[in-house]
């Protein structure tokens, strides 16, 4: 089988057209072409008059005409023998797991890092027991629509916290920019279709799932973790992890002034206390409570970047027209996305993130008296706005540089704040973007009606950040503008604060992804500063997965 790429077609072209064009491409007969599978599909839209399709294909052809088209083409890159991306796993004890003293593996967490760890050990036979401090996914649901609508939040069950993470409540994006050699994420996909996820996630360059359509695949996922030995508790939030000293030393947790430990277990809210050897810490970017107990036990954290910033929403179909011209609303297009990002003047950077085609601005917050925003959308991207969050980067060094959590105490202040300009009450403060950018407060809205739920309270955002941050983001909506025409629109309505685009902290780890100071704990995903998205934190929930399987083994 041979992996043909770069095959490009026009936006409305016909099988038969697809067809013809691999012939041609690879210079064999009709009848030499035996079959071919769609692997990815993109789009190059550059040039919105002749917005062109993508393909890469496996394609099946005689034996003897794949030999001359590996010998003709053996320079070219465009063909290539189609590479091995079945998943292989690294041990199975699907019979004998535990032997002896041997204890089942604890993860911590049950978002996309956590679940696709579970999963995993499930698979290779190591019963694991996931701990989940959240509900499952239809209670935490319905916990969540409670802010959402009533302005009642539960701190135990919301957009942060219960099965699936943070990610059951977003735009279910399923890409990343992380090097994956060994073909992790199509793993990942792999498994979230045979859970009821669309096959299309399979080739399409930007695939997305949508909130209902997680909620669903989540469920059969725990199942499958249950029916091949797993153990998964709600509710069960771990107060402290148990860590005995060790005498020995390491050169690199010296180097950080750090004592080192042996994970031994956790002790649950309810008092239980669960042993275990191997933990995977798969908590999230925003499980505070959780950073603050690692750290008091002796786990080495330490700070690292993140983003601040506001939700901007446009009619989404100012979106489209501005990526597709005239193709706008084209079936295999979809809603359009945008990724933009400006250095700015004072030395700071902002960019698009999370952009959410044809969604809306939820309420995020998981501690009372804050406000925070996150974007979401369906599989059908069919709302009527656009959102984004625009967020200004920032530094430990240069931020706030007083302690490893010091980055969380920020996070509070601004959410706090956010929550006393919105009138305390859970809606969310927000501004027109032409108002914001004449630095006057918004009255009465315009063309634009804001998504965000409980509400909204028009008025001026300069106060929600710091000033270095408000001075950024003026200074590059206009410029943004010069790539998506329309981005500037007065009425456009910023909503603030975005303080989540990722942890605040690192949970450093090392080449066994076992925590530098701690052996036993291995920090995954998100919350310990290794994934930034559903992708990414499922890949590094698998890697992880495998590092606790061959240590088990030893």
């Amino acid at each position: 089988m041979l992996r043909l790429s770069d095959l490009q077609l026009p936006l409305n072209h016909t099988d038969d057209e697809l067809h013809a064009a691999i012939l041609s491409r690879l210079n064999v007969r009709d009848e030499e072409l035996l079959s071919f599978n769609l692997f990815k599909r993109s789009y190059d839209a550059r040039k919105k008059a002749n917005i062109q399709l993508i393909y890469q294909l496996d394609v099946i052809l005689t034996d003897s005409a794949e030999q001359r088209v590996l010998e003709q083409f053996a320079d070219q890159s465009f063909v290539r023998p189609s590479p091995d991306t079945a998943y292989h796993f690294v041990a199975d004890v699907r019979d004998e797991f535990p032997v002896g003293k041997q204890q089942r593996p604890i993860v911590i967490g049950f978002g996309p890092c956590g679940i696709l760890a579970a999963l995993v050990l499930a698979q290779m036979g190591f019963k694991p027991i996931v701990l989940e401090r959240g509900q499952e996914v239809r209670q935490r649901t319905k916990d969540t629509w409670g802010l959402w609508r009533e302005g009642k939040l539960n701190t135990e069950s919301n957009v942060q916290y219960g099965e699936g993470g943070a990610g059951t409540f977003s735009d279910g994006k399923l890409y990343s920019q992380v090097k994956d050699k060994r073909h992790l994420g199509r793993k990942v996909l792999t498994e979230f279709v045979k859970a009821g996820a669309p096959e299309e996630i399979m080739y399409v360059s930007k695939p997305h799932i949508g909130t209902f359509k997680l909620v669903t695949m989540v469920e059969n996922i725990r199942k499958e973790i249950i029916a091949l030995g797993g153990e998964i508790r709600f509710g069960s939030k771990v107060e402290t992890i148990h860590r005995e000293a060790l005498d020995e030393c390491e050169e690199q947790a010296q180097e950080q002034g750090q004592s080192l430990g042996q994970i031994t277990g956790v002790t649950l809210s309810t008092g239980e206390t669960l042993e275990s050897r191997h933990i995977i810490l798969a908590i999230g970017h925003s499980a505070r409570d959780s950073f603050q107990m690692l750290l008091e036990q002796g786990v080495y954290i330490e700070p690292k970047p993140f983003s601040i910033g506001f939700r901007i929403e446009h009619p989404q179909a100012i979106i489209d027209k501005a990526r597709f011209g005239d193709q706008a609303g084209h079936p295999i297009l979809g809603a359009a996305d945008y990724k933009l990002v400006h250095h700015c003047k004072n030395g700071r950077s902002v960019y698009s993130f999370c952009m959410c085609p044809g969604g809306t601005v939820v309420a995020a917050t998981s501690e009372e008296g804050g406000v925070v925003t996150n974007g979401m959308s369906q599989y059908s991207r069919n709302e009527r706005n656009a959102n984004s969050a625009i967020v200004v980067g920032i530094e430990p060094e240069k931020d706030y540089p007083e302690h490893p959590l010091a980055g969380i105490d920020l996070q509070r202040q601004l959410e706090a704040l956010a929550f006393q300009l919105g009138g305390e009450n859970y809606y969310a403060p927000a501004q027109l973007v032409g108002d914001f950018l004449e630095g006057r407060p918004s009255a009465a809205l315009g063309r634009v009606t804001p998504s965000y739920t409980p509400g909204i309270s028009l008025g001026d955002l300069s106060p929600a950040l710091p000033a270095f941050a408000v001075e950024a983001i003026r200074e590059a909506i206009p410029e943004f503008n010069k790539k998506i025409k329309g981005f500037s629109m007065p009425d456009a309505v910023l909503t603030g604060v975005e303080t989540r685009t990722s942890a605040p902290i690192c949970i450093k780890r090392g080449k066994d992804f076992q925590n530098i100071n701690t052996r036993g704990l291995f920090p995954a995903g998100e919350g310990a500063g290794y994934a930034g998205g559903i992708l990414s934190a499922g890949i590094d929930g698998i890697k992880v997965a495998e590092a606790v399987a061959l240590d088990l083994l030893k």
